[in-house]
């Protein structure tokens, strides 16, 4: 068939550029081309030279055409091979599988025993990839067929360039809108409050934050559940060198098992059932940044050993990735457990806990600080007042200063907070008056008396104190279960289920109970 050189380079080219899907270029390409010359597949291929991978960018066969990324480690034979010929711009190739640096490609994509011509795509002296043509099994390429061929050489490099910016810059794009989302996210949860008590109760610990905070040693804060942790993770950053960049927290407490590894360190898209597209993890966007891991005692054993490989190594894996990521980051952990009992009980790695705690930080529970007290209770209605949109702010009455500063506070400053946010709403007036600050410890006076004795080291069984708290709630309802005035109103359960809890405990109780706990459980009556 006679055929005209610059109608068939016209065409070609309108068809190889005329998308910037590639995949539908090149099958648009190849279904023009086919007519005229024996080819059944085409691809387009990126040589790195620094690591020796040739990766396979786009490929099409007669049915149609897709994007990849397939990448293939050349040996040293096809890496020097490469270096050689890059002054032959166009190549035929007998038998793909036979060549040192096509054989591997054609292996992957089955078609060791066809063969090819090979284009090198240059533009202004630099080498941007590599266009093949795989014959269709029957005829062999003449020299027709290569001339032909090697005129689309500017087109496809001019198509395979334009396609892989377009590509970057539709991920960057992606990138930057799920980089968005999250740290916004991130942004509305941090409280931004500044530290209560810096010159009183935390002086100690803001001296310890100020000798820290330039320095890029992890940080290990210490202290029970709502003592105010995160306040002085924020702190350690805000007060860093890192602080133009992330700040990311993580709640190891919060996250299931399951979910944790894709969670930290991301995955590919396809590692998984779900798997859609790529997904970086916490630890890769901390990069240049702060990751604080809240709750690290909560992590499982495998996490433990991943988490280890992040601070010997500085480098990740995504989930279903082959490609090993260096990270910059520095870690703040925080934790209310006791980390060297939890070491000896083998609950806890060695390894990780020492490298975790090259700088503790003790963080006093509110019981050792009350003179921050008044402060933090300003603080708090201030906060919560704007939140409820009060016209006036409200203060507190003097009892009611003298009760907050004499309550233990076992739930240290978060249930400081919600004790002024429940005063709020129940006081409508000028004054707040934590009426239930005294009805709390009234109604549970073992469990004030267990949290005041801090050196106390008998510790009851739980079912005990579940017993000894439903005996002291039927002694203050006359042993009544049910009704209006009934322990299972008190205890906010259902009847038949604080019941089945006494049957299970041994509790007794009848109506009329006398003065004594122990005279009640030694008369035992029916329940009503």
């Amino acid at each position: 068939m006679l055929l005209d050189e610059k109608d068939f380079f016209r065409e070609a080219t309108l068809k190889i550029c005329g998308s910037l899907e590639i995949e539908r270029a090149l099958h648009q390409c190849l279904l023009y081309i086919c007519k005229y010359i024996p080819a059944g597949q085409m691809g387009f291929h990126v040589y790195h030279r620094d690591a020796g991978i040739v990766e396979t960018v786009a490929y099409a066969t007669l049915e149609g055409g897709k994007t990849m990324s397939i990448k293939i480690r050349l040996k040293q034979e096809g890496r020097m091979q490469v270096e050689k010929q890059r002054s032959v711009r166009v190549r035929v190739i007998d038998r793909l599988g036979d060549d040192p640096v096509a054989g591997p490609v054609a292996n992957r994509l089955n078609a060791s025993d066809l063969s090819a011509v090979v284009l090198d795509l240059v533009l202004d002296r630099t080498m941007l990839g590599v266009f093949s043509v795989f014959n269709n099994g029957n005829e062999k390429f003449s020299q027709e067929h290569v001339h032909l061929l090697s005129l689309l050489s500017k087109p496809c490099a001019i198509a395979l360039t334009n396609s892989l910016r377009y590509r970057e810059l539709k991920n960057l794009k992606e990138l930057l809108a799920d980089d968005n989302r999250y740290l916004q996210e991130e942004l509305n949860k941090i409280s931004g409050e500044k530290v209560i008590g810096a010159h009183k109760g935390l002086k100690d610990v803001m001296s310890m934050v100020r000798q820290v905070s330039p320095l890029e040693s992890p940080v290990l804060l210490l202290g029970e559940t709502g003592t105010g942790k995160e306040v002085i993770a924020n702190a350690i950053y805000q007060s860093s060198l890192r602080k133009d960049s992330p700040f990311i927290k993580v709640n190891c407490g919060a996250i299931p098992a399951t979910l944790l590894d894709s969670e930290l360190f991301g995955y590919e898209k396809g590692a998984f059932t779900g798997a859609l597209c790529r997904k970086r993890g916490r630890i890769e966007r901390a990069q240049g940044g702060t990751l604080f891991l809240d709750e690290i005692g909560e992590l499982s054993a495998d996490a433990q050993i991943r988490l280890l490989r992040v601070l010997q190594s500085k480098e990740i894996d995504r989930l279903g990735g082959d490609e090993t990521i260096k990270i910059n980051i520095r870690i703040i952990a925080a934790t209310h457990r006791n980390l060297e009992d939890m070491m000896r009980f083998k609950k806890f790695r060695a390894d990780l806990f020492f490298r975790l705690r090259v700088f503790p930080i003790t963080i006093p529970p509110l019981r050792a600080r009350k003179e921050d007290i008044p402060d933090l209770v300003h603080h708090f209605i201030i906060k919560k007042a704007h939140e409820m949109k009060r016209a006036v702010i409200p203060s507190p009455s003097p009892d009611a200063m003298g009760r907050l500063m004499e309550y233990h506070w076992p739930g240290n400053i978060r249930e400081l907070e919600n004790a002024v946010e429940r005063s709020l709403i129940l006081d409508q007036g000028e004054h707040l008056f934590f009426k239930e600050i005294g009805a709390f410890e009234s109604m549970m006076p073992e469990f004030c008396d267990l949290a005041d004795n801090e050196n106390q080291k008998e510790t009851l069984c739980l079912d005990e104190v579940i017993s000894n708290h439903i005996k002291k709630s039927l002694a203050m309802c006359n042993g009544r279960v049910e009704g209006e005035k009934g322990a299972a109103r008190l205890l906010k359960i259902n009847p038949s289920t604080l019941r089945k809890r006494m049957k299970k405990l041994g509790i007794s109780f009848g109506r009329k109970i006398g003065n004594s706990l122990d005279d009640a459980c030694n008369e035992p009556k029916k329940w009503r």
